[in-house]
């Protein structure tokens, strides 16, 4: 499988570890009232979607990036990969 990694081009997956459901980047507030809860849920409440998904994978062998990779998980086709600061970054910025 490639990943078109967004600074380096098309990369063997076996380059990456993968880490999961890129809702991780979300990391709950903690100092909320509700911080413990949120971040059980955070910790141990994944999602295990058959379909287009967006995942988290770091570029372990390369440029040692975090890569934010759209997958359809049922056929395993990637429809595009951005860098999670990016992802980051944007998520930020529209809740602002």
């Amino acid at each position: 499988m490639l990943i078109p990694h967004p600074l380096l081009g098309p990369r063997d997956a076996q380059e990456f570890t993968y880490l999961g459901d890129a809702a991780l980047l979300n990391r709950p507030d903690g100092m909320a009232a509700d911080a413990q809860a949120a971040f059980n849920d955070y910790v141990y409440l994944r999602d295990n979607p058959a379909g287009v998904h967006r995942e988290l994978w770091f570029h372990e062998q390369g440029d040692r990036s975090w890569v934010v990779v759209t997958r359809n998980t049922v056929t395993h086709e990637i429809l595009g990969a951005e860098l999670a600061r990016d992802v980051a970054l944007a998520a930020k910025a529209g809740a602002a």
